[in-house]
């Protein structure tokens, strides 16, 4: 072990050594992992940021086998200044050992019921081995589970706005949409969750999984909360594997959108209260309850569009609140929002419902057209791109050449008239 580690010192601060170093790394992984945890004091011999490649070995054997708490929590520590300092052209020399000691160090900051420990250390190992910012990695799932564990949702945005074009495996893109979309629940985005989410259910597959199913049930109740209706017809671009079973699977759900549309509280409630149990068990009776609130909301704004001025009293009970004053804060928090514009007058308890003030000619409002124009030209350029790749893609011109049949008539233009026999 001391003369590896001597070896290690002297081959990584000339590049060129490094295939050297890397082959004699290889040759010592079963001595490595024979030794496992006793190999951490020879961590504090090397510089994670100058030895990386070393540094990275090491560590992988020390996280190799089953560690208890205690061990845990001395591994976390130099893992974390590991993942933060690592030189990333060294740890792209041995991509999955760095996935699997990241994936490792996730598994003990959760061990130690300390999840915020693992955000920062992630966040920078994503950084290191992404080749590009569309890049999704295998480890982008681990920063959104311990985002969503120690509730640090802003730093979960931070990549959930970055466009993907570029995944190395289905179930990563999976389960980031479906963490994605809890964290952008979690944030109030419902617009980007409703993407997110809606990804994992039209995701093509073979046979139905647990995530698609998760996630349709969450798709549902999100949709009731943005949009204020469901609709059960999935895309045609949907498998047919999916068609058949989530609706029957989620049947709960389905029943609780369609009492949705009736606009009637007591019915929705009465639904949400026969299958409380179910939705509690899943997790989903917080997005139930705001599909209740949002509800309210729904029916207030029917009102906006038939009144000019109603009374606080008169809006309570068209919407079935318990008083006035219930009514007024519903109100005036709607206003605060943004989602109807309308003033109460507090001496007689009138609100009088307003136009949108909006005339979408302001510096600020073109700001922002000329930006979503731009972006939308962005990926107009990209997906012409990946369409072109494709279309040159050997494997799909032999897939398209095997399902096609040997003589389409369409492909050839009819005898003109005058050589007709």
């Amino acid at each position: 072990m001391e003369v590896l580690v001597v070896n290690i010192q002297g081959l990584s601060t000339n590049p060129g050594d490094l295939p050297n170093l890397h082959n004699i790394l290889k040759q010592a992984h079963d001595s490595l992992h024979a030794e496992s945890i006793r190999l951490l004091p020879l961590l504090d011999m090397l510089d994670p940021s100058l030895h990386s490649l070393g540094y990275l070995y090491i560590l992988e054997a020390c996280t190799s086998s089953a560690l208890s708490k205690e061990q845990a929590s001395a591994v976390v520590l130099p893992t974390a200044r590991f993942m933060n300092s690592c030189s990333k052209e060294q740890i792209q020399l041995a991509p999955e050992k760095f996935i699997s000691v990241c994936k490792r160090f996730k598994d003990y900051v959760m061990q130690l019921e300390a999840p915020m420990r693992g955000v920062a250390p992630m966040l920078a190992a994503i950084r290191k081995i992404q080749s590009s910012s569309e890049h999704l990695t295998p480890l982008h799932p681990e920063f959104l589970v311990l985002c969503l564990l120690s509730k640090c949702y802003k730093a979960g945005l931070s990549i959930l706005d970055e466009d993907i074009f570029e995944v190395d495996q289905p179930k990563d893109l999976l389960l980031y949409c479906y963490y994605g979309g809890m964290i952008c629940i979690g944030e109030k985005r419902f617009r980007k969750a409703l993407e997110l989410l809606h990804n994992v259910v039209t995701a093509p597959m073979s046979v139905i999984t647990a995530i698609a199913v998760e996630a349709y049930k969450k798709y549902i109740l999100v949709s009731l909360i943005h949009n204020g209706q469901f609709s059960t017809s999935l895309p045609k671009y949907t498998s047919s594997v999916a068609q058949r079973n989530l609706k029957n699977i989620c049947q709960p759900y389905i029943e609780l959108a369609n009492s949705y549309t009736t606009g009637k509280i007591a019915d929705f409630e009465t639904v949400a209260q026969k299958y409380q149990e179910k939705f509690d068990n899943d997790n989903n009776l917080g997005l139930v309850k705001q599909a209740i609130s949002s509800m309210y909301k729904r029916n207030i704004q029917r009102l906006t569009q038939t009144y000019l001025t109603l009374s606080l009293q008169d809006i309570a009970n068209s919407v079935q609140l318990n008083s006035a004053k219930e009514a007024e804060m519903q109100v005036l928090q709607m206003i605060q929002d943004g989602e109807i514009f309308a003033t109460i007058n507090q001496k007689d308890g009138m609100v009088s419902f307003l136009e949108d003030p909006e005339q979408y000619k302001s510096c600020g409002m073109i700001e922002r057209i000329d930006s979503s124009i731009q972006r939308i030209m962005a990926l107009s350029r990209k997906l012409t791109t990946m369409n072109e790749n494709i279309s040159c893609d050997p494997m799909y011109l032999a897939k398209v050449g095997r399902e096609r049949q040997r003589f389409d008539f369409d492909d050839y233009d009819p005898v003109p008239q005058r050589f007709n026999i």
